[in-house]
């Protein structure tokens, strides 16, 4: 796919649809505040490239679910204050019907963003005629139009793919760094290859599983699809998460692996809890005694020990999904455990997004410790599990 240097840009105006979908919370005055600008900060090469270069920057993107209503709780008016922070200069948020007369007002430079372009049922319309009539709008904007939003291209939309087709495009330094990054470790990871998954749900992942475990060589498995996992060999998990609808084919993933050579690896024991509570009475035990009314909410420190080992001496470590309830103190030695032998380790190291890259954050581990921290959780999965992500395919497309 081409990339921004591939684009003639000077003195243009260029659409770019980024991915600001940051975490708010209300402040002190009411005020929505982010608490964590990391996607912001990852637009900032690409959005600083094109100004350098005197384009003319008109900026596409989504916070939340607004479902084409008009949420005011959604606005994307904090995300423009903190980019003008960060670029040191005001951004514009503008309406996009409002859009055509201050593009044309633009300097060279300047920067504007559009309100949450999910406002607009038309975004994430399952018409295609629908989502094509939001794209022209959004063409009309613009001379060229760049893809810089990676947790959106596994999105079929209209500022993602649509506007893609009616415009020159290329990938912005995100989404290309993204692509190549999850592209060669599909391709030709450096071995051992180990990844790490955790997270609530194994439903969520059994795609990435069935397709990884063609090709790594450890998988360590942590977090609430632990459970089932332990359920499939037989052992009580208390009230700890279950997706007892889900041990079959987790009974299969079992066989495979074992006939394929694959060391797949469980927690062989937890920190357990009365009850789901930041000051829940806990223990720790090992994993085949959890007792009946208690819950495990984190790895144990044995576990922490075996999976760092394992971790130790990989080529290559892919991480998505924390390994307990990070969020609380008394879980999060586990999530933590992993982020610091990831950290400490000399492979080629990347966190899948979402609650992994939050995780890292919030526990406070150097990011410039990891080779990659994705931006995209849902968009860095669909890679992982071999699928064609439409909002790449269409720039290979448009080429």
């Amino acid at each position: 796919m081409k990339s921004l240097d591939d684009l003639d840009v000077a003195g243009r105006t260029v659409l770019v649809r980024a991915d600001f979908n940051v975490p708010l919370t209300d402040g002190p005055s009411g005020d929505r505040m982010i608490t964590d600008d990391g996607r912001i900060v990852a637009a900032l090469p690409t959005v600083e490239y094109l100004r350098a270069k005197g384009a003319r920057v008109v900026i596409a993107a989504h916070l939340g679910r607004a479902k084409g209503e008009r949420v005011p709780e959604l606005s994307l008016a904090p995300v423009a204050a903190r980019l003008g922070e960060l670029l040191g200069t005001p951004v514009l948020l503008a309406d996009l019907q409002d859009a055509p007369a201050l593009v044309a007002g633009m300097a060279p430079g300047q920067v504007m963003l559009l309100e949450n372009i999910r406002f607009d049922a038309r975004e994430t319309s399952k018409d295609s005629d629908e989502r094509i009539s939001l794209a022209r709008e959004l063409a009309g904007l613009a001379d060229v139009y760049v893809s810089d939003g990676f947790g959106v291209v596994h999105r079929n939309q209209a500022s993602v793919t649509d506007v893609a087709r009616l415009l020159p495009c290329a990938a912005g330094r995100l989404v290309h760094a993204e692509a190549s990054v999850f592209g060669g470790i599909m391709a030709n990871p450096a071995r051992p290859f180990v990844v790490v998954l955790g997270g609530s749900k194994v439903s969520d992942k059994l795609g990435v599983i069935g397709n990884l475990i063609t090709r790594v060589d450890r998988l360590l498995i942590g977090g609430g699809m632990a459970y089932t996992f332990l359920a499939a060999q037989g052992y009580g998990v208390g009230t700890s998460l279950l997706e007892a609808d889900q041990i079959e084919t987790v009974r299969g993933f079992l066989d495979e692996a074992k006939a394929r050579g694959v060391e797949l690896l469980l927690p062989v024991d937890f920190v357990i809890a009365d009850r789901f509570a930041p000051d829940a009475k806990t223990a720790i035990v090992d994993a085949d005694s959890i007792p009946d009314d208690w819950m495990s909410l984190d790895i144990g420190p044995r576990t922490r020990e075996l999976f760092a080992s394992r971790i130790a001496d990989a080529g290559t470590v892919v991480w998505n999904g924390p390994m307990g309830v990070f969020e609380m103190e008394a879980f999060s030695a586990g999530t933590l455990a992993v982020a610091r032998a990831m950290a400490a380790s000399s492979a080629l190291t990347v966190i899948g997004g979402g609650d992994s890259a939050a995780a890292v954050r919030q526990l406070d581990v150097d990011e410039t410790r990891f080779t990659h921290i994705s931006t995209g959780g849902g968009a860095s999965l669909e890679f992982l599990e071999g699928k064609t992500l439409p909002g790449l395919a269409v720039l290979e497309e448009n080429n």
